[in-house]
C-alpha cells in the first residue's frame, strides 16, 4: 500500500498534531458537576472560586479510541491510500490517432480508420484505471481530443468521433507534440502509441523515443490518385482551354488508368495515363468553350482512396471587352483595336457622344466632351475646353520621347531614338501618374479617381511612334491597366491541402505579391526567388495574385502522402503485456473516509449525551454490554 496525496511523514506528523490535540481535550477537565441541595437557605457560597484541575486519567477511554481511530482514517483517506504498487501507477500516456487522408482508405467495407478506432478502444480498456490518456489527432497538424484523461469514456467517445481529413501525417511533428505534452502535463512518463496507416508526409521519420509503442499498422491496398490539375485559356484563342493532369501511383503494381474531361455534364476529351508503381505521369488535354459551366476531371478506376480520383472547377464564361471609339477618323484606330480577339470595338462619330454607355472603356479621339464618360476613358490628344489632364502646352517639334518603366502602362516599353512633332505635354498634377515624358516634360497621364483614365498628349498613328513595336505593346497595356479582370493572366490549379507552392516573375518584391483565401483576407506567405509558398489547413479557394498574374488554387484533393514508414524492429508492438493482468493499484480512500465517519458517529451516539433533557448520564458501551449478558443469565 502506498499514499498518493501525503507522503508517511507528512501523513505522521498531521496525525501526531491532531491526536495529541483531541487527547490534550480529554486530559483538561473543565466541566462543571451538578450538586442536589434541599434548598438554596442553607447554601453557603464559596469565598473561593473552584480552580479547574487536571485530570491525571482520561475518563472515558473508549470515545477516545474511537475519535482516534476515526482520526486515523479520515487523514488516511485524505492522503489517498491505496494498495498496489506504486511502481506501475499515476502514467500518463498519449494516443497517436491517425487522421491523415490515407485513413480513407477502404479494405473491403470498412475503413482503415474504423479499424484503427477499435484497435485504439482496445488498448484504452486494457489499461489500469489509474492511468490517464491524452488522444491526439494526427495529419499535417496535432491537435489534442482530450486533456490527460482518466475518464474512460470520454476517451473512448473521442476515439470513436474521429474523422480522417484530407492531409498526410507528419510523425516527427507527432512525436515531438506528445513528448512535449508529456513533460509539460505529465505526471509519470507512460507511453506513446501510434496507430494508424503508416504512410506518413516525412521523407524519413526522426529517432523515436524509448516509451514509444507501435499499437498497430493497417495497409490499404492499391491506390492511383490526381496530383495537380491546371487550367489556362489558350494564348490566342479565346474559347481553346488547356488542360494539365498529373496522375501518381501510391501502389506496388503498373496501372493504366484512363482519364475522362467532362465540362457541364457533356465529355469533351479523354485519354490515357501508364502509371509506374511509385511514379507520376503527365497528360495534355483541349477543349473549347464561351460559356462558363463546371468541368470534372477523373480517373476511371477503382481503388482504395475515392476521393482522389477526380476534381471539378467552376470555369467562368469568355468575357469581351466592349470599346465604344468616338472618332472621325476610325481608320487610325482600327490596327489598334485588333491587337486581341477579345476587343470588341464600337466606331461612332464624335457628335453622336453621350456619356451614358454600357461599354466598359471609352476612347475620345482629338475629342474632349463637357460632360466625361461614367466609365474608364482614353483621351487622344484632347482638344477643345480644358485638358482632362490639366494645364497643357503645345509640343515643340523635334521632342524626343522616354518611357517610365516602372508604371505597368510603361511596362516593357523600348522606343529608340523617336521624337515627336505636334501634340501637348501636360502639366502633371494631383491624381495623374506619369507614363511618358517628352523632353523631360509629361506626355502620357494616368489617374484612378474618380475612375481610371488615360490622357495621351499626341496621336500614336500620326507620329513616327506608329513605325514602333511599343506603339500596339502600348494599347495593350493600357487595355490590361483599366480592366485586369478581362485580359490579366489567370490560371486556375486544383491541388491538394498543405503546403502550396506557386510561380511568379522574377524580381517581384513582396509587397507587390497578395495570397488572398474564399474571404479576401490576405495570407502570410514566404518568397524564395521567384516561388510564393504559403500552408492551406483546410479545403477551399486560393488566390496568389502577383503583379498582373492571377493564379486561383482550388484545394480540395486529399494529401495522400507517399512515403511508406518502416518501423525499427526492436520497437514495442502491440497491447502490453504489463497491463494484461488488469489494475495495478486500487482506490481505498472511499472505505476509509466511511469508517472514520461511523467511528465518529458511534462516539456521538454513546459518549455525546445526546439525551438533552434527561439528567441521567449515557451509560457506556461496557455498561450496555454487562447488562445484557445478566440480562441473558436470568433467562437462562
Amino acid at each position: 500500500m502506498f499514499f498518493l496525496n501525503l507522503s508517511l511523514a507528512e501523513f505522521s506528523a498531521l496525525f501526531a498534531v491532531l491526536g495529541g490535540a483531541v487527547v490534550a481535550l480529554y486530559l483538561l477537565d473543565r466541566s462543571r458537576k451538578r450538586i442536589k441541595v434541599a434548598t438554596l437557605r442553607f447554601w453557603t457560597p464559596s469565598e473561593k472560586p473552584p480552580e479547574a484541575r487536571h485530570s491525571r486519567k482520561i475518563q472515558q477511554p473508549w470515545s477516545l479510541l474511537l475519535q482516534m481511530l476515526g482520526l486515523l482514517l479520515l487523514l488516511a483517506a485524505l492522503g489517498q491510500l491505496r494498495w498496489g504498487s506504486p511502481e506501475r501507477s499515476l502514467r500518463d500516456h498519449v494516443l497517436l490517432l491517425d487522421t491523415s487522408a490515407w485513413m480513407n482508405a477502404r479494405d473491403g467495407r470498412r475503413t482503415i480508420l474504423d479499424q484503427t478506432k477499435t484497435d485504439a478502444v482496445t488498448w484504452v480498456r486494457s489499461l489500469p484505471a489509474s492511468d490517464r490518456i491524452m488522444v491526439v489527432r494526427t495529419d499535417a497538424l496535432s491537435t489534442p481530443a482530450t486533456v490527460f484523461e482518466t475518464n474512460r469514456g470520454l476517451v473512448e467517445e473521442a476515439i470513436k468521433s474521429s474523422k480522417a481529413s484530407a492531409s498526410a501525417m507528419q510523425l516527427t511533428q507527432a512525436v515531438d507534440f506528445a513528448r512535449q505534452m508529456q513533460r509539460l502535463h505529465g505526471r509519470g512518463q507512460g507511453e506513446i502509441v501510434y496507430t494508424g496507416s503508416g504512410r506518413i508526409a516525412d521523407k524519413e521519420a526522426a529517432a523515436l523515443p524509448k516509451n514509444f509503442r507501435l499499437l498497430t499498422l493497417r495497409k490499404a491496398g492499391e491506390n492511383v490518385g490526381l496530383r495537380k490539375v491546371a487550367l489556362r485559356r489558350g494564348a490566342s484563342d479565346g474559347e481553346l482551354w488547356e488542360v494539365f493532369v498529373t496522375a501518381h501511383n501510391y501502389g506496388t503494381q503498373p496501372r493504366k488508368i484512363p482519364v475522362a474531361l467532362a465540362y457541364g455534364h457533356a465529355p469533351v476529351a479523354s485519354g490515357l495515363l501508364d502509371l509506374a508503381p511509385g511514379a507520376d505521369q503527365n497528360g495534355r488535354y483541349e477543349f473549347r468553350t464561351k460559356a462558363g459551366g463546371e468541368l470534372e476531371v477523373r480517373l476511371i478506376v477503382n481503388d482504395a482512396i475515392e476521393a482522389d480520383n477526380h476534381a471539378i472547377f467552376e470555369l467562368p464564361a469568355q468575357r469581351l471587352l466592349e470599346v465604344d471609339v468616338y472618332s472621325d477618323q476610325p481608320d487610325l484606330l482600327r490596327p489598334f483595336l485588333a491587337i486581341h480577339p477579345w476587343i470588341k470595338p464600337k466606331f461612332m462619330p464624335t457628335n453622336s457622344y453621350t456619356p451614358d454607355t454600357k461599354a466598359s472603356v471609352v476612347i475620345l479621339d482629338h475629342f474632349n466632351p463637357s460632360a466625361p464618360p461614367k466609365t474608364q476613358a482614353i483621351y487622344i490628344e484632347p482638344v477643345g475646353g480644358g485638358s482632362p489632364a490639366g494645364a497643357a502646352t503645345p509640343i515643340t517639334s523635334g521632342m524626343k520621347l522616354s518611357w517610365r518603366n516602372e508604371h505597368p502602362i510603361a511596362e516593357g516599353l523600348r522606343t529608340g531614338d523617336v521624337r515627336l512633332e505636334r501634340g501637348e505635354v501636360f502639366a502633371s498634377t494631383g491624381n495623374f501618374s506619369v507614363i511618358a515624358q517628352a523632353d523631360g516634360k509629361s506626355v502620357i497621364v494616368a489617374s484612378t479617381e474618380p475612375r481610371k483614365a488615360v490622357v495621351l498628349g499626341f496621336h500614336p498613328a500620326k507620329s513616327q511612334l506608329r513605325y514602333e513595336l511599343a506603339a500596339p505593346l502600348l494599347f495593350a497595356n493600357i487595355f490590361k491597366w483599366l480592366t485586369p479582370e478581362v485580359f490579366g493572366q489567370k490560371e486556375w490549379n486544383g491541388e491538394s491541402i498543405g503546403m502550396v507552392r506557386a510561380l511568379v516573375d522574377n524580381n517581384l518584391k513582396p509587397e507587390n505579391i497578395k495570397v488572398l483565401n474564399d474571404g479576401g483576407v490576405a495570407l502570410p506567405f514566404t518568397l524564395e526567388g521567384n516561388k510564393v509558398q504559403f500552408f492551406a489547413g483546410n479545403e477551399g479557394m486560393f488566390r496568389v495574385v502577383a503583379g498582373g498574374r492571377e493564379q486561383v488554387y482550388s484545394l480540395t484533393l486529399p494529401e495522400v502522402a507517399e512515403t511508406t514508414w518502416e518501423p525499427p524492429k526492436e520497437l514495442r508492438r502491440g497491447l502490453p503485456s504489463l497491463f494484461a493482468g488488469g489494475a495495478s493499484s486500487h482506490d481505498l480512500w472511499q472505505w476509509l473516509a466511511l469508517a472514520g465517519g461511523l467511528c465518529l458517529l458511534l462516539d456521538w451516539l454513546w459518549f455525546g449525551r445526546i439525551k438533552l433533557h434527561s439528567s441521567v448520564a449515557t451509560p457506556s458501551p461496557l455498561d450496555a454490554v454487562s447488562r445484557w449478558v445478566s440480562g441473558w443469565r436470568k433467562a437462562a
